[in-house]
């Protein structure tokens, strides 16, 4: 399953080569693939190369919201080319309730692209999730650039919003894992609601 962003935040087409979203089948949950244009924009961030970054979206950053969209729970992945990383999961809108979990992510970077490759395992995902949408951010300032695999519709004097779950799109995992899949329960998620 693979996507690309191909617009800014509100529409407009980018002007660069797009990010690139894989999403894979793995026994114990998916393989997130992303490959990016790299503009080292703004600076790395002084976190540890493989550890959770707190505040990650301040950076240049690739991210995936993978969405139940009944209950508005979600889990938002953040991937930099620095090796950073950040999952957070939302009971629900903008409502974080685990943060800096860990993550299994490798990084590989050249001068003008790099290559992240993530294992998010079932636990993270909430129960029955069906909707995705993708973001990517970079720059510094006024060059600031956010991008979204789904934007919205251009609306007067609106900011940049990832958390738009009405314009997330339709993600069907069984046509990734198989049309007899059935998603892992999670420990953590049956642990929010008890």
């Amino acid at each position: 399953m693979e996507f690309a962003i191909k617009h800014t935040w509100d529409g407009l087409p980018v002007s660069h080569e797009p990010v690139r979203i894989v999403l894979k089948p793995d026994n114990s949950g998916l393989i997130m693939e992303v490959s990016a244009p790299f503009f080292n924009d703004p600076p790395a961030p002084l976190g540890e190369p493989g550890k959770p970054f707190n505040r990650l979206w301040d950076y240049e950053v690739v991210e995936a919201f993978f969405l139940r969209d009944r209950t508005e729970q979600y889990l938002e992945v953040e991937l930099c080319p620095h090796g950073q990383h950040l999952l957070l999961l939302l009971s629900s809108k903008r409502k974080v309730w685990k943060d800096e979990l860990p993550l299994d992510f490798e990084v590989t970077r050249m001068n003008t692209k790099w290559e992240g490759k993530a294992h998010l395992p079932w636990n993270y995902f909430p129960p029955s999730t069906n909707k995705f949408n993708a973001f990517a951010i970079h720059g510094s300032g006024e060059e600031r650039k956010y991008e979204a695999l789904h934007p919205v519709p251009p609306q007067e004097g609106q900011q940049p919003d990832f958390h738009r779950l009405e314009y997330f799109k339709y993600l069907n995992l069984k046509g990734l894992m198989g049309e007899d899949w059935k998603q892992p329960e999670s420990d953590l998620w049956k642990s929010l609601t008890q």
